[in-house]
């Protein structure tokens, strides 16, 4: 029986076509030792299953463990090559913003496009009327104390969820659509802002969620935006 009679693509391999196969093969599963952890061959002892079986069975268990453990860090690895190439992108996006203008809009840009940041508001406590116009909010510092004094009390970066009156305050446009939030203060020297991102899913900013991305693009910003401020 020819290889090409066995590997019929237009008929199913009957079970007496693997075991031919086999006796004409049978260095196969020397060629193909991999195979070997996902067979079971019990051993003849009755009912009571021997010592080598149950040896084989927790390997082979132990095996398919390692297997989901490396495909989910690999998976893993994926996910940040693909979140770096992001940040690496906007932050260079950043850098070669020539005005206050330019830079708001190169984070809006990335923040809705690249990653997929369901709302986003840029909060800068100042005086409207002399800062320049951009799509971040200016607001006096003073009115913002009104309505998120709790936010204002921590200076590092918070997620979960908020209050209804915290949520319409940042997000006066989506309030009702939001379920969760990612917040971190702008500092430099003094709080002179407030980056917060918003999901629909009340579950997506998890209060427990790490917060290393959010905190870096909050330090770039803690260089980048105040020379335009400042201006």
């Amino acid at each position: 029986m020819s290889d090409q009679t066995l590997i019929d693509t237009e008929s199913a391999i009957t079970e007496e076509q693997v075991v031919e196969y086999l006796r004409q093969h049978p260095d196969f599963f020397v060629k193909q030792p991999g195979l070997l952890a996902d067979l079971r061959l019990p051993h003849e002892s009755g009912q009571a299953i021997s010592l080598v079986e149950r040896q084989v069975s927790i390997l082979r268990e132990r095996n398919m463990d390692m297997r989901h453990r490396l495909s989910k860090l690999l998976d893993n690895a994926r996910d940040n090559d693909r979140l770096f190439d992001k940040t690496k992108r906007l932050v260079l996006a950043l850098l070669q913003g020539k005005t206050l203008e330019d830079t708001v809009d190169a984070l809006m840009y990335s923040f809705g496009n690249d990653f997929k940041i369901h709302y986003t508001t840029l909060l800068i406590y100042g005086d409207p009327a002399r800062l320049p116009n951009s799509a971040a909010r200016v607001e006096p510092l003073s009115k913002a104390r009104e309505h998120i004094a709790q936010i204002l009390k921590s200076n590092k970066p918070l997620c979960g969820s908020f209050n209804a009156a915290e949520v319409a305050y940042l997000f006066p446009d989506h309030s009702s659509a939001v379920g969760s939030m990612a917040l971190v203060p702008l500092i430099h020297g003094n709080s002179f802002g407030l980056l917060a991102i918003a999901n629909r899913d009340p579950h997506y900013y998890a209060s427990s969620m790490g917060t290393l991305f959010l905190s870096y693009i909050g330090e770039v910003l803690n260089r980048i935006l105040p020379p335009h401020l400042e201006s």
